[in-house]
């Protein structure tokens, strides 16, 4: 996998609410009918800065309800699961968190018609990753209308040299239709099904094998059947629309979440034990006879997705998730 493009979003260009177009005097363009770059670079960084605020804030004090400002989809629905959790633990907050810091940000801007609007910011992270390297972050921006705020919906988090290259001409980034139009060798819109169908029968072979495909099953098959407890897990489309961009090879860097239900049976006699760590996100008690428990979780991944007719398979890049819910059955 190369490095993102080197290329930015050109300074002067001017943002979506207030483009003009000079003709015999000046008139309005509406970006709703007309096609405009989605953000300018003021902006986009605007947008980064602003997620950044509120992502320290939100940690260090743990509180999920300030995540709406600066998060969406399944961005929001994932790090609010996690905060809520975490209050569960540490209810007087986390006043030790460090706080996340980006340089060297990028932004890939592409042009579009109609709503929703997005672009893809890219930065160094003072996180750390395998290996010791601090990661980029590779942050998915949208908004639905020129009044509401940027906000974001996907994340993906990339060491070294593994970030994937955005395709960049004359400055702005290519949307890829989500629908059969695209190119691809399955659409964007056709992704969180067929993802969750392979995870829930392992039939396909649109996906290559790898840590959240064939790996994941296996593991799961290895949980599945414990001494005293049973897990299952069904996993569903999610309705929150996927966002691509096309990549210098002619394929696609694609954004899409997917839920999964997991359900827990022990063993007449046992009893399930909560975790800490979970106690933030339960609905309802458990009991002593509590030997069934539900949990849904959210996931966004991040994938490439070949041009149609150039060979090769779906590579899952990243994942993240977490548990959004807890009940006793």
């Amino acid at each position: 996998m190369t490095r993102r493009s080197p290329f930015r979003v050109p300074a002067t260009l001017t943002s979506a609410a207030a483009a003009l177009v000079v003709l015999s005097g000046c008139m309005t363009v509406h970006g709703e009918r007309e096609v405009l770059p989605a953000v300018s670079q003021a902006d986009a960084a605007k947008a980064l800065t602003h997620f950044t605020d509120g992502f320290n804030k939100a940690n260090r004090t743990l509180d999920a309800t300030k995540n709406t400002s600066f998060e969406s989809g399944a961005l929001l629905a994932i790090d609010q699961a996690g905060l809520k959790a975490a209050h569960g633990v540490r209810p007087d907050g986390n006043p030790n968190f460090t706080p996340l810091a980006f340089t060297d940000a990028h932004f890939t801007v592409p042009q579009q018609k109609g709503w929703p609007k997005f672009f893809v910011a890219d930065a160094l992270s003072n996180r750390r990753g395998q290996g010791g390297q601090n990661t980029r972050w590779f942050l998915a921006f949208s908004r639905s209308g020129v009044h509401e705020k940027w906000r974001a919906s996907y994340l993906a988090t990339f060491s070294g040299s593994q970030a994937p290259q955005l395709k960049v001409t004359d400055g702005y980034g290519e949307a890829v239709p989500v629908d059969g139009s695209s190119g691809l060798a399955l659409a964007p819109g056709q992704l969180s099904t067929a993802y969750a169908d392979y995870l829930n029968t392992g039939k396909g072979d649109a996906f290559a094998p790898g840590q959240e495909t064939d790996r994941l099953r296996a593991w799961r098959a290895g949980q599945a059947n414990q001494p005293g407890a049973r897990i299952q897990w069904q996993d569903q489309a999610s309705e929150l629309p996927p966002i691509a961009l096309r990549t210098t090879d002619g394929g696609a860097l694609v954004f899409f979440s997917t839920v999964y239900h997991q359900q827990k049976t022990v063993s007449k006699g046992l009893m399930i034990t909560v975790p800490a760590e979970l106690r933030g996100i339960m609905e309802g008690p458990t009991t002593k006879n509590t030997t069934r428990m539900a949990f849904t979780t959210v996931s966004g991944q991040t994938v490439l997705v070949p041009a149609k007719g150039a060979g090769g398979k779906i590579k899952v890049l990243d994942r993240i998730e977490a548990k959004t819910s807890a009940k006793a059955l």
